[in-house]
């Protein structure tokens, strides 16, 4: 069996409070590494992943896809992109999507499983051919919205597509070459997604860290449910890239989004660009 061939999406820019995407960090330090607007929001990417081998097609998150009105895409700063816009670009479409795997069910990354068309209010499947993986535990936590956010977990994002939707329970094997292993922390059912390619292993986990700055231990997100959980798992994520050579996409990052993990000159988790294939 070939390994996946595949590539980074990006479904669109938006932006986040910078404070809230890196906790008890102070802005002394993160405004040191990313400059925040007027509104004090950072730069972030919704980028996704598209994998391909022979008749498979498989689609690694959604973005925040295109339902949102016009008071949210303001104050979230949202692009006017969503996942078809680029797929369309790489000459695919939504029907030929035969698997999406999420991490996690929150607004930015699985907003694009349903999409609206016109005036037609009403939320359809945005790939209706397609398997939708998800850990169980995620998919209840998002229904019953159990978050200190009340508009991330959004009832259009999910039910129209719950006949499609296959429950995970911790690590499984999605597909030769691809599987899923827990990464809680940001929620309590997130998932990382690996898969081999011709290179090696490539991790792509989540909001475990959002982007190319929160590699630090103490730099976790305000949106963490369990931020010492995030901690943990960060560190045992990034010793196992390290030591195994992984490369992880970062799910956020707007420009850094491909890296290898080394160590600094104090023994610290340090990440190294790389450029995509």
């Amino acid at each position: 069996m070939s390994d996946w061939k595949w590539q980074i999406l990006q479904a669109g820019a938006f932006r986040l409070d910078g404070g809230a995407m890196f906790g008890v960090i102070p802005k002394a330090l993160w405004g040191r590494m990313t400059t925040p607007d007027d509104a004090n929001r950072i730069s972030l990417q919704t980028n996704c992943l598209l994998l391909e081998r022979g008749d498979r097609k498989v689609l690694v998150e959604t973005g925040y896809g295109n339902k949102f009105g016009e008071k949210d895409r303001r104050n979230f700063a949202m692009q006017d992109r969503w996942i078809s816009d680029a797929l369309d670009e790489v000459g695919v479409r939504r029907e030929d999507i035969t698997d999406v795997v999420l991490t996690h069910l929150h607004f930015d990354h699985a907003g694009g499983l349903t999409y609206v068309e016109g005036d037609d209010p009403t939320p359809r499947s945005s790939f209706p051919n397609a398997t939708i993986y998800t850990q169980r535990l995620e998919w209840e936590d998002a229904l019953s919205n159990k978050s200190t956010m009340t508009k991330t977990y959004l009832e259009n994002h999910l039910t129209p597509i719950q006949q499609q939707v296959q429950f995970l329970e911790g690590e499984a094997e999605v597909m030769t070459g691809i599987w899923v292993r827990p990464v809680p922390g940001h929620t309590w059912g997130q998932q990382a997604v690996l898969f081999e390619d011709d290179k090696g292993t490539v991790c792509f986990p989540g909001d475990m860290m959002p982007t190319f700055h929160n590699v630090g231990s103490a730099f976790n997100m305000a949106y963490d449910m369990l931020p010492y959980q995030n901690t943990l798992t960060k560190a045992e994520v990034l010793g196992r890239a390290r030591d195994q050579n992984w490369r992880i996409v970062i799910d956020h990052e707007p420009e850094q989004a491909l890296v290898s993990v080394t160590e600094d000159h104090r023994g610290r988790f340090a990440l190294e660009s790389l450029k995509e294939d």
